[in-house]
C-alpha cells in the first residue's frame, strides 16, 4: 500500500524518533500521553494528529524536526505584544493537528499527515537563527504540541544557552505532563487559543475547552508568559454573553495583566461547508474589546485589522499613556523599562531597553498598581 511506502521511508528518517509520554496498553497497543487526547493506537496504525505512529507496540513521532514552514517572523504577528514585541523570532511548524477546527488558515498543512522527511536538526536550527537574526524560537503554524514536541525538547535549550527566548503559539491541549517537560526545558511564553466558551465550541473544536484554561493557568504559574487569542467567529463565539465570559475569565484566573488577543476570522478550510460567513466584520472585534476593557483586563488588543487600528497599539492603562504603536506588524516600543514614563504605573511588558538588557516587568512588582482606583481612560485618541 502507499501509506506503508510513507510510513516505511519516514520511519527510516532522522524525522521519526522514539517518542516521549507514551505507555504500553498489551497486545501492542499504545496510550500517547502528550495531549488530553490520550489516543490508543493500534500496531502500526497513527493517532488522531497523524504525527504519533506505533510501530510494533512501540510509539515513534514521525514529525520531528520535520519543518513543513520556517519563517523569521515579528513577534506582532504570533501575536506576542507584550513579550519581546519588536524582536524576532525563528517560526516553524510541521504537519497535523489535534484539534477539528473547519475554519483552519494553516489547514494545508494542520489537515496534511507527513508523508516525507523535510528534516533540520535542531544544530542547524540554531544555525539559521544566527543567520537571520532571530532573538528566539516559536514553534507554532501547525499544533507544535503534539507534532514538534520532542524537537522542541532538544531545541529550547540551546536557544537558552545563546541567551536567546523560548515560545509555543498552541491551542493548548497538552498533558501536565508535557507541560512540565516543556518549562523544564526551556518555554518562555504561550500565546494560547481560547476558541470559544464551554457547552459551545466543543462541537467546532472536538475539544474540552476547559482543559486549556486548566493549562494557561498552570504555564502562567510556572513562570511562563502567557497572552490569549480569541479568533471572533459570527455565529461561534462573537455574542456578547460569550465574549463577556472569556474576559471574565482571562482576568478572574490568569489575571488583568494577561493579554486578550480578539482577531477577525475569514473563511478559510470548511468554514463555508459548515454554513459560516465569510468574514468578521471590524465593528465585532472593536465590540470585544471594549467589552474586555470594561471586565477590567489591562490589554487588550484587536487583530487581523488592516492597515492599522489605534487598538492595537500599547497604551498605560492608568494614564492612556502611548507605550508601544504599531503599525502593521512593526512594533516600535517607546519605552526603555516597564514603567509609564509620565506616571510611573507599571506597565505588563518584557521588552529590551537600548542597551540590549531584558527588562521584565516581573522585576518591578514591588511598584505599587493604581490601575484598581482609577478609571479606565478611552482608547480613542
Amino acid at each position: 500500500m502507499e501509506v506503508d511506502k510513507h510510513i516505511n521511508a519516514l520511519l527510516n528518517s532522522p524525522c521519526a524518533r522514539r517518542a516521549e509520554l507514551w505507555k504500553p496498553m498489551g497486545d501492542k497497543l499504545v496510550k500517547c500521553n502528550v495531549c488530553e487526547r490520550h489516543c490508543i493506537i493500534p500496531p502500526n496504525r497513527r493517532g488522531m494528529c497523524g504525527a504519533r505512529y506505533n510501530k510494533d507496540g512501540e510509539l515513534f513521532v514521525l514529525t520531528y524536526g520535520n519543518i513543513s514552514s520556517i519563517s523569521n517572523n515579528p513577534m506582532s504577528k504570533k501575536p506576542f505584544f507584550n513579550y519581546f514585541p519588536n524582536e524576532y523570532a525563528l517560526t516553524v511548524g510541521s504537519w497535523g493537528c489535534n484539534f477539528v477546527c473547519p475554519w483552519c488558515q494553516n489547514f494545508e498543512i494542520s489537515k496534511v499527515w507527513a508523508r516525507s522527511c523535510q528534516y533540520i536538526s535542531p544544530s542547524k536550527f540554531i544555525k539559521i537563527m544566527q543567520q537571520v537574526g532571530s532573538t528566539g524560537t516559536s514553534f507554532s503554524f501547525n499544533e507544535p504540541s503534539v507534532t514538534l514536541f520532542e524537537y522542541s525538547l532538544d531545541v529550547m535549550p540551546l536557544a537558552r544557552a545563546n541567551g536567546w527566548f523560548n515560545t509555543y503559539v498552541t491551542n493548548g491541549y497538552m498533558t501536565l505532563e508535557a507541560i512540565d517537560m516543556l518549562v523544564a526545558h526551556g518555554l518562555d511564553a504561550a500565546n494560547i487559543d481560547i476558541k470559544g466558551c464551554s457547552g459551545v465550541i466543543e462541537k467546532w473544536q472536538g475539544a474540552d475547552v476547559n482543559i486549556v484554561w486548566r493549562n494557561a493557568k498552570i504555564l502562567k504559574q510556572r513562570g511562563v508568559h502567557i497572552e490569549i487569542t480569541t479568533l471572533v467567529i459570527p455565529t461561534v463565539n462573537d455574542d456578547e454573553e460569550c465574549l463577556r465570559s472569556i474576559a471574565e475569565r482571562v482576568k478572574k484566573e490568569l489575571g488583568p495583566d494577561t493579554p486578550w488577543h480578539v482577531t477577525r476570522y475569514f473563511a478559510a478550510y470548511k468554514a463555508y461547508e459548515r454554513g459560516l460567513p465569510p468574514e468578521t466584520p471590524v465593528e465585532t472585534v472593536e465590540k470585544a474589546y471594549q467589552i474586555g476593557k470594561e471586565e477590567g483586563l489591562l490589554y487588550v488588543y484587536v487583530g487581523n485589522v488592516w492597515p492599522t487600528h489605534p487598538y492595537e497599539n500599547t497604551y498605560c492603562p492608568n494614564c492612556g499613556n502611548l507605550l508601544i504603536k504599531r503599525i502593521g506588524l512593526k512594533a516600535q516600543v517607546l519605552i526603555e523599562q516597564p514603567i509609564c514614563p509620565n506616571c510611573g504605573e507599571l506597565i505588563h511588558v518584557v521588552i529590551r531597553d537600548k542597551n540590549g538588557r531584558v527588562q521584565d516587568w516581573r522585576k518591578y512588582q514591588h511598584m505599587r498598581l493604581r490601575i484598581n482606583t482609577r478609571d479606565t481612560p478611552s482608547s480613542e485618541r
